[in-house]
């Protein structure tokens, strides 16, 4: 489920560069590439890790939220997509599952 929502996400995030950049936050965001998106998505990391200090659950789960949208918008200003992301990860769990295997297999 995790996946189909930031995929969706994206999917709306792609379209709003058709929007009118006085009917979008993201449009304006997007037109300010790379540096408005980069920016932004610095501060939500920011506040992430606040959010994590204080132990404040509501605030983390917020504010993950808010990063993973600027995450979003900062790959579409740079036309990569969140499915060759999503395949990198895929890639290097497959090379941990690897490297797992072979230190079982050294250790016996």
């Amino acid at each position: 489920m995790s996946k189909d929502v930031l995929s969706r996400l994206a999917a709306i995030i792609k379209s709003r560069r058709q929007a009118r950049p006085e009917d979008s936050h993201t449009r304006r965001l997007l037109d300010g590439a790379p540096v408005k998106p980069a920016k932004k998505l610095g501060e939500e990391a920011v506040e992430v890790a606040i959010a994590a200090l204080v132990q404040d659950d509501k605030a983390l789960i917020g504010e993950t939220a808010d990063m993973l949208y600027h995450l979003l918008v900062l790959l579409e200003s740079r036309d990569v997509s969140l499915d060759d992301v999503l395949a990198e990860l895929e890639r290097r769990m497959a090379l941990t599952a690897v490297g797992q295997k072979r230190q079982k297999a050294a250790s016996r």
